[in-house]
């Protein structure tokens, strides 16, 4: 990879349909590449079989490219997500280890239909497969885009208020991997780890301050500082956690759909030019 600027417009966590986004890998490049994006990865949630085509798809509009991906952690009996930046995405470790953790999706999904037919929503899971791409990833997401358009919610942010959370119908906890197998497969396959979107977490300072040690002790690197979650304040609360605790600092939109994202892909406010960017690692 060629050299690039610290400044560069980067978008380094977003969705394509091999996951639950909504647009092909293709169609991603070419939005990003639109909105000014000049560095890109897409980050599909436990699969890497959209690489190849977004790695294609960059470099035919000259957009620079770094492999990645998200994967599902259970941690502290919670979900965390775990970036990886950089990796190589035939690894066979990482493919098989993506693979097991996503085995238990379909099962999990049975069960949240069965749990929403009890609050008279029927047929919730095929329903929800006709928004699938790829069926071993099934998810919240999909039952979500279901349920409005169904009629039952007029929008994803009414569905995740009412339905799919823990403590309303339609929620069904799930065991993801260990946060060390993740960090592993990542660092095995040559990336850099990092941990997204890190303001969506219900933790205590405590559990935080034990969640990045033991991410750092494992060798994950990196921490998410810009993204279409956080808000100015959690901005400025992510940079002081990079700069404390060493982490490089990685920004991306989550892009999933254009009418459901919060952000559009490329419409991120820069790094704080006092944290170090990851994408220096991939000089």
């Amino acid at each position: 990879m060629r050299t690039i600027p610290a400044d560069i417009n980067a978008d380094l966590h977003c969705h394509s349909i091999v996951s639950d986004g909504t647009l092909t890998p293709e169609a991603l490049a070419c939005r990003a590449h639109a909105n000014g994006v000049r560095l890109w990865s897409l980050t599909d949630h436990d699969e890497v079989g959209g690489q190849e085509r977004a790695k294609i798809a960059a470099e035919d509009i000259g957009m620079q490219y770094i492999p990645g991906v998200e994967i599902s952690v259970t941690w502290a009996s919670k979900t965390v997500h775990i970036v990886g930046l950089g990796i190589d995405y035939t690894n066979t470790n990482l493919i098989e280890g993506l693979h097991r953790t996503r085995n238990g999706r379909s099962n999990r999904a049975l069960e949240i239909s069965e749990q929403l037919a009890k609050v008279g929503i029927p047929n919730a899971y095929h329903g929800a497969l006709q928004f699938v791409g790829n069926p071993e990833l099934i998810s919240r997401t999909h039952f979500a885009r279901y349920l409005v358009d169904s009629g039952v919610c007029k929008d994803t942010n009414e569905v995740f208020a009412n339905y799919l959370i823990e403590g309303k119908p339609g929620f069904v906890g799930h065991a993801w991997a260990k946060l060390s197998d993740a960090v592993t497969w990542i660092v095995q396959s040559g990336g850099v780890a990092i941990i997204a979107h890190p303001g969506r977490y219900d933790f205590t300072s405590l559990q935080f301050d034990e969640l990045y040690g033991q991410f750092k002790d494992l060798g994950g690197k990196g921490i998410e500082v810009i993204t279409g979650s956080h808000t100015p304040d959690e901005y400025k609360t992510f940079a002081k956690v990079a700069q404390k605790y060493g982490f490089l600092a990685s920004i991306g939109s989550d892009f999933h759909d254009p009418h459901e994202s919060r952000m559009d892909l490329g419409s991120l406010p820069k790094l704080p030019t006092q944290l170090q960017p990851v994408w220096l690692e991939f000089q």
